[in-house]
């Protein structure tokens, strides 16, 4: 588990970030930055690599936002549509799609958002700056 470096001010947003391919933690990490927004605090991404750390870090508590791959192995949607059924006040969760035809199984999984592969590094932020201030539409939509 790790986390983006010099963000852990107090104040800071969590992201939680479960791919469980590196170059996609990267990749979001890098467009996420240290802030989404100007009117929002800085974020912290907290990056893990296997279902059952998500499910920890959840449980902790303390997150702002999961963004959960959809093409991780095993995949992000089928955890997503759990945290719903399971997390009582569960966190808005933003789930990356590899292709827009995914949309619809983002939709069964409960997502509040979805963004697709590859990584936008102008759309993803905007969407988790709108999900993090609890927009009653989900921006993050296809």
């Amino acid at each position: 588990m790790s986390s983006h470096p010099g963000t852990d001010a107090p104040g800071a947003l969590t992201v939680l970030l479960y791919s469980s391919n590196r170059r996609t933690r990267e990749d979001v990490r890098l467009a996420l930055g240290r802030r989404v927004a100007r009117d929002l605090p800085p974020v912290r991404v907290e990056e893990v690599a296997t279902q059952p750390a998500v499910l920890t870090a959840m449980d902790r508590g303390g997150v702002d936002l999961a963004i959960l791959d959809g093409e991780a192995v095993p995949g992000g949607m089928g955890l997503c549509r759990q945290l719903k059924d399971e997390i009582r006040g569960c966190p808005p969760v933003l789930v990356l799609t590899g292709r827009p035809d995914d949309a619809w199984l983002a939709t069964w999984s409960r997502a509040d958002g979805v963004v697709g592969h590859p990584i936008d590094p102008v759309r993803l932020p905007a969407v988790v700056a709108s999900l993090l201030r609890g927009a009653t539409t989900p921006a993050g939509r296809v």
